[in-house]
């Protein structure tokens, strides 16, 4: 199984190096780590090399030991048939009622993971990262209800993200396992 991350990831990590938030964005206030755990799908995303090729993607978050956040991210690569997972850990920056935390999946560097829209039931959410470079579309089931996923797409343009860059993730019956 290879990895998602690679020698890609240490490169952006280098590169970004940051736990930071875009420019004229804010981190949802509110937040309840609990009800964040569990599964998550990718509905949309910005392309990065350590995700490229990759549908079927989907990102568990569970408690650490430590009191930090273990994080699997999980794609699939249908060229290569094969599954691709990294796994990390993420700490909150600072308030835990804040969602704004900071992840790592190679060593002592962390980007910045900012939830900047989220569901009140915590059903889908807009998560940035340290830069306009980084942005996903998030949700607890496969599918996205269309109104909800355009509302998102617009409130992201509305902050300046790329969203003509955006990748439409499968996460249709093809993807194994389902």
């Amino acid at each position: 199984m290879k990895t998602l991350l690679g020698s890609s990831l240490v490169s952006v990590a280098l590169l970004t190096g940051c736990t930071g938030i875009p420019d004229g964005t804010q981190p949802v206030t509110g937040f309840e780590l609990e009800r964040y755990l569990g599964d998550w799908y990718e509905i949309a995303r910005l392309d990065h090399s350590f995700e490229r090729g990759l549908d079927c993607v989907t990102a568990n978050y569970s408690l650490r030991d430590d009191n930090g956040v273990r994080v699997i991210n999980r794609g699939y690569n249908f060229d290569d048939q094969e599954w691709n997972e990294a796994e990390g850990r993420a700490y909150f920056i600072d308030d835990e009622s804040v969602g704004r935390l900071k992840v790592s999946f190679f060593g002592p560097f962390y980007g910045g993971y900012n939830v900047i829209e989220l569901d009140d039931d915590y059903q889908w959410a807009l998560v940035a990262g340290p830069n306009r470079d980084y942005l996903w579309i998030l949700s607890r089931t496969p599918e996205m209800d269309s109104a909800t996923e355009t509302r998102l797409r617009e409130r992201a343009a509305e902050l300046d993200f790329p969203t003509d860059e955006l990748i439409d993730v499968s996460q249709s019956e093809a993807c194994p396992g389902r």
